[in-house]
């Protein structure tokens, strides 16, 4: 009698390199391929979870339009290997204990995530497979370094990036991609034994009154086959030139994997492993460096994991923000602050679901310190907005920014939009592409002065500086 394999994909969306699936092949058992949809669960009620879990953190407006047609690209990929792509919704643990019943599956298999919501969900599961007599395994599979393997001499979790990135140089070589599995080796429940599914339609992920997501579709295309040609498109054209064009935002000089390592469409080995040998060494080196970025923000959340929602540095709990008044955070969202880089990059966002890194930085400082907002307020702004919104990258990033977060990103470093966009939009290309009323009487007046809110945002960490 048939002992199914269940297969759990959650940020994995992707069917090479997918080592929980690739395990379930070599099981050779049916399989069961399931996305649950989780967005329910209080876990801080739940005697198995300590104390200060968060609960589960609903994706952002943007990124649920990629997860719906990810999703739909996922399921054409495992439908043309004989397998169905089973959507159920509600607390995760539930859902998985009911399709190993109803399927009276063997075995269920997952990659691993890093927070600690996921970490201490998936724990939960796991136990209470293995107390039932079903095998419960979960796998490395999107992160190239686990968070746990990398400490400094000390023993203690890195908190500055440039040690952490060298010991990463220093770790064995990340493991080659895995095979995805082929048609005719594998198999799926037919029939009467196929589980029921829910329509994903029905989960309402795709924004119909007012339809937002016009500038969406024309920029994206989500899916492991648009990854895979975006990635081999950017390792011939765009990786020689990466490292000197990569802070000028007119230049289409970024590798756009960011969704696709947020939602799983690529890995990072594949992303590791075909850049390295590509023919640019000059730029795999600086590009790695910034996949090892993205390592470094999950090593932060695995160790710190309130890094969403508190301080990491506590002098910062004291800090004098300013009460937020609706006006002001709504023109910096809508791209109104007179500021044209700023405006451009808001604009930007809310147009195409991304922003150029380095307006990132200049948008979330102008935030932070020109207008003294709580980071918190930008964090939720980009949760909402971006297509890559990552739990990790997303944070760590705020509050680098703010410099209430690890490595060498003080407060006072203030970044000045006017000379940013001198430096690197020295045309004006990028802010005319945004803001093509720029320099005209329809556009609007500065909301600051950007000199005195420079030094209101001095003064403001003069008063936690010595804390």
């Amino acid at each position: 009698m048939a002992s199914p394999s269940i297969v759990w994909f959650r940020d994995d969306l992707r069917v090479a390199d997918h080592p929980a699936l690739h395990a379930a092949a070599e099981r050779g058992e049916p399989i069961v391929c399931v996305y649950i949809l989780d967005e329910q669960t209080d876990y801080s009620d739940t005697a198995v979870f300590s104390e200060d879990t968060p609960g589960v953190r609903p994706y952002g407006g943007a990124a649920k339009w990629w997860l719906h047609h990810s999703l739909t690209a996922l399921a054409g990929e495992l439908d043309a290997r004989g397998l169905t792509l089973t959507f159920r919704s509600g607390p995760a643990a539930d859902v998985i204990a009911d399709l190993q019943r109803e399927t009276d599956a063997g075995a269920v298999y997952w990659n691993r995530r890093y927070g600690l919501t996921e970490r201490e969900l998936d724990a939960s599961i796991k136990a209470r497979l293995k107390d039932d007599g079903v095998e419960a395994r979960s796998f490395q599979a999107n992160l190239l370094f686990e968070p746990w393997t990398l400490q400094t001499g000390q023993g203690q979790p890195y908190k500055v990036f440039t040690p952490f990135w060298r010991a990463c140089l220093g770790a064995p070589t990340p493991r080659h991609p895995l095979p995805a599995p082929s048609a005719g080796h594998v198999d799926g429940l037919a029939g009467t034994g196929a589980p029921s599914s829910e329509n994903l339609a029905d989960w309402h992920f795709l924004p119909t009154r007012p339809d937002w997501a016009g500038g969406l579709r024309d920029t994206w295309t989500p899916g492991e086959k648009a990854a895979h040609a975006e990635l081999g498109g950017f390792e011939k054209e765009g990786l020689g030139d990466y490292q000197r064009e990569r802070d000028f935002p007119a230049q289409d000089a970024t590798s756009r994997m960011s969704p696709r390592l947020r939602h799983g469409e690529m890995s990072p080995f594949q992303v590791w492993h075909g850049v390295r040998d590509a023919s640019s060494k000059e730029g795999a080196a600086s590009f790695l460096r910034e996949l090892g970025w993205r390592e470094f923000a999950y090593h932060l959340l695995y160790h710190w994991p309130k890094l969403g929602t508190e301080n990491m540095r506590p002098a910062f709990n004291a800090f004098p923000w300013n009460d937020p008044d609706p006006e002001v955070l709504g023109r910096w969202q809508q791209g109104q602050t007179g500021i044209p880089i700023v405006d451009a990059g808001m604009r930007e966002l809310w147009q195409t679901g991304v922003m150029h890194n380095r307006i990132r930085m200049v948008t979330a400082s102008f935030l932070v310190k020109n207008l003294l907002l709580d980071w918190r307020l930008g964090e939720a702004w980009f949760w909402d907005t971006l297509v890559d919104a990552d739990p990790a990258s997303n944070t760590m990033n705020w509050q680098w920014v703010a410099g209430s977060g690890v490595d060498a990103a003080p407060y006072f470093r203030v970044f000045n939009p006017e000379l940013q966009a001198k430096k690197f939009d020295p045309n004006g290309e990028y802010i005319r592409q945004y803001v093509p009323e720029v320099g005209t009487p329809d556009y609007v007046e500065p909301i600051v002065d950007l000199g005195e809110s420079r030094k209101r945002a001095l003064a403001a960490y003069d008063e936690i500086k010595g804390q």
